[in-house]
């Protein structure tokens, strides 16, 4: 039986990959869900992007995923008169709203972002370019954020400004967001992504926003703020899946506070039933070196290891020499990690009472597969539910979500140990449909004769929610 890797790679498309032979090459190396990122390239560079993702998905029956990841609010400085600055402990620096965009000098830079000027008080610390320029607000006057550099050194055009702990106002959706959910409908994004969300309402607008565009797409909510971790859990549940966004939310929080709260947001995911993605720098080395160093090894295994269903690939494949690499070193950390018993273990809701039909037979499927002596399970689907609960729970067996809805087949693909298969369920009776289910698994080299899977399914044909039917047959 091939080993499947469980936990799903979520890498982001840009120049490098826009190579001839570079996206193929990123498939056959374990690609599970692309990322178009909507900080760079324009709306037609995007569309042709996933206009190749689904051409090769549909060459190789290979259903990867499309997330849209939507800009969010540019809270940045202007830019300097010669490019780039040098700041010294202990000088005077200031932000400040009416200066010209390109005038910047050693003394003050413009803002892009109107609103600082009111979301700071004396004494608060605002962290420049991820936290590598820190200065120290000493008042407000006329809308110019007078500040004392606490930390210096080179600061660049159009650097992203944060406030330690969190507490500036910016919407989550700007009107450049509005315009590329419509661009996410037209792709037919599986998943949108919302930057720096602070209440689950921003989930909610953005939703409503997809529906009216015609889209089903599912929503990540993107960690960024520390005030979302307040109302992290209405955040959760308002969303389809979380992204620890490691980036912006270390330099709110101080980078000493995100491994606790990194697992912490996991465990929070998998409790609720829905999808965790970690993100950033997981092997940044790997944008100019062929390997990654041991501490980012350390780091994707760790994630593993916490039960995050998606690691994601930022710049090591946007923009980085080895987008093919950097997959397959992951694909290699993660395999060997989750060979792990730890990793296979779970006591996820064994306590729990179940309201649903569909969830319980989920949850007993999974204590099955994780007792007894069988191979795979097969989930036939229509929404993609049942496998989602049953990927909440840790294991070494593989499910497989056969479904009729190319939708929900590309959904799956973000829940760890899921895999799908589209399959048209025109058999006159159970024993033909197993028999088409036997034939597929064993081409794909999944199972052998007289090996035992488990199998869920409803008693009426493509109705959601009526998985009531849960049994172990064997492979002939």
């Amino acid at each position: 039986m091939k080993n499947l890797r469980r936990t799903k790679i979520l890498a982001t498309l840009g120049p490098a990959t826009d190579a001839p032979g570079v996206l193929e090459g990123m498939f056959d190396a374990g690609l599970d869900v692309v990322r178009l990122n909507f900080s760079h390239g324009d709306a037609e560079t995007q569309i042709e992007r996933a206009n190749a993702v689904r051409d090769i998905s549909a060459q190789t029956g290979r259903h990867v995923g499309i997330l849209v990841d939507l800009q969010g609010p540019k809270i940045r400085i202007e830019r300097f008169k010669d490019n780039k600055v040098i700041l010294e402990e202990g000088q005077s620096f200031s932000l400040d709203i009416n200066l010209d965009g390109n005038a910047g000098d050693e003394t003050q830079v413009g803002i892009s972002y109107e609103p600082l000027a009111q979301d700071v008080n004396p004494g608060d610390r605002l962290l420049l370019d991820d936290g590598r320029v820190v200065m120290d607000v000493v008042n407000v006057v006329n809308m110019r954020v007078n500040c004392t550099v606490i930390v210096g050194g080179d600061l660049s055009n159009n650097k992203g400004i944060n406030l330690q702990g969190g507490g500036l106002s910016a919407a989550a959706l700007t009107d450049k967001d509005k315009a590329d959910i419509l661009t996410a409908a037209k792709i037919d994004a599986d998943y949108v992504a919302v930057s720096f969300p602070r209440t689950a309402d921003d989930i909610h607008e953005a939703r409503m926003l997809l529906n009216r565009a015609g889209s089903s797409a599912g929503i990540v909510a993107k960690i960024e703020r520390a005030e979302a971790l307040d109302v992290i859990d209405e955040i959760i549940i308002a969303s389809d899946a979380i992204m620890v966004a490691r980036g912006d939310l270390g330099v709110e929080i101080g980078d000493a506070n995100l491994p606790p709260v990194q697992k912490d947001l996991i465990k929070r995911a998998r409790a609720l039933d829905k999808v965790a993605i970690t993100a950033t720098q997981m092997m940044e080395s790997m944008i100019t070196n062929p390997i990654p160093t041991r501490a980012e090894v350390f780091d994707v295994a760790n994630a593993v290891v916490d039960g995050t269903d998606v690691i994601m690939l930022s710049a090591e494949t946007a923009a980085g020499k080895y987008p093919v690499k950097a997959i397959e070193a992951m694909d290699r950390v993660c395999l060997e990690t989750e060979k792990q018993p730890n990793v296979r273990l779970s006591n996820h809701r064994v306590e729990s009472q179940f309201e649903r039909s569909d969830e319980a037979i989920a949850m007993s499927a999974m204590y099955l597969a994780n007792h007894g002596n069988c191979k795979a399970i097969v989930s036939l689907t229509c929404t993609g539910s049942t496998p989602l609960w049953m990927s909440r729970i840790s294991s070494g067996i593989p499910i497989f979500a056969f479904t009729h809805d190319p939708k929900t087949a590309s959904k799956v693909t973000l829940y760890r140990g899921v895999f799908p298969f589209l399959f048209e369920d025109n058999a006159p009776d159970q024993e033909t449909r197993y028999q088409a289910i036997f034939d597929i698994m064993k081409n794909r080299h999944q199972v052998s004769d007289d090996d035992n899977i488990i199998i869920t399914h409803g008693d009426f044909h493509r109705v959601e929610g009526g998985t009531n039917t849960l049994q172990i047959v064997k492979v002939r």
